[in-house]
């Protein structure tokens, strides 16, 4: 008995198609694998970067202790801002400024590069927001735990190296791994970075703000500058 020539191109057209699947799986799995020795390797080129950094620094610190003189670290080149105070008698200028910042949420969290126009912006909304000098712990528990990208405008998890690598494969940033990175650094392609960055939304601080929050952390209070601290603070609401 023939077989319909009809169905010979179903079947035909069927299995190309099941081969194209397989060969479709075979390569993400692949893709996936070589992302993850890229990210490996990445990393450790980072870690080793970060450590040769800080042996630089001790060395620095010991040669002047040794010549009776005073080291001055580099400058701090990054910020950690958290938004920390609702909207009651906001004014609409303080308003305006935290969304410039994207910090129109309570707990958004964003990086700024620090400039004497971004500190401007920020001492008008200071009653509002703690803010200081983010460690690479933080930047990476962050990133990891709560990033998510601006691809179009939407809001998307950052699940996989692809969608970082085709929002910024550009600049050279393909992995989690160097988007810490370029942030944490303020590299060249920080610009780009942080605006595919979308504003990190935390929990609210773990037993609560225990003092009146517009008042600034040197008064005793939750909000302004806090250096180092603010690493605490958000390591409690991550």
């Amino acid at each position: 008995m023939s077989v319909a020539e009809s169905h010979l191109k179903r079947r035909a057209q069927k299995e190309f198609n099941a081969e194209k699947q397989r060969q479709d799986s075979r390569k993400v799995k692949l893709k996936k694998k070589t992302d993850r020795r890229t990210e490996f390797r990445h990393a450790a080129s980072y870690v080793r970067e970060f450590k040769a950094h800080e042996s630089q620094e001790h060395r620095m610190e010991r040669a002047a202790r040794d010549a009776a003189t005073a080291y001055v670290p580099e400058k701090e080149k990054l910020l950690c801002v958290v938004r920390i105070g609702g909207v009651n008698d906001m004014h609409p200028k303080s308003r305006k400024v935290l969304q410039l910042l994207q910090l129109g949420h309570l707990n958004n969290l964003v990086f700024l590069k620090l400039t004497r126009a971004t500190m401007n912006m920020i001492r008008k909304v200071e009653p509002y927001v703690a803010y200081g000098y983010p460690s690479l712990k933080t930047v990476r528990e962050v990133i990891y735990k709560r990033g998510h990208g601006r691809v179009g405008k939407q809001r998307v998890p950052l699940t996989d190296n692809s969608i970082i690598e085709t929002a910024l494969g550009e600049t050279g940033i393909i992995c989690m791994e160097d988007l810490v990175h370029e942030i944490y650094t303020v590299g060249p392609s920080f610009k780009q970075a942080s605006n595919f960055l979308w504003p990190v939304k935390l929990s609210n601080l773990t037993g609560g703000l225990s003092t009146k929050q517009s008042k600034l952390f040197k008064d005793g209070g939750q909000a302004g500058q806090r250096e180092k601290g603010i690493n605490d603070m958000v390591a409690k609401m991550n």
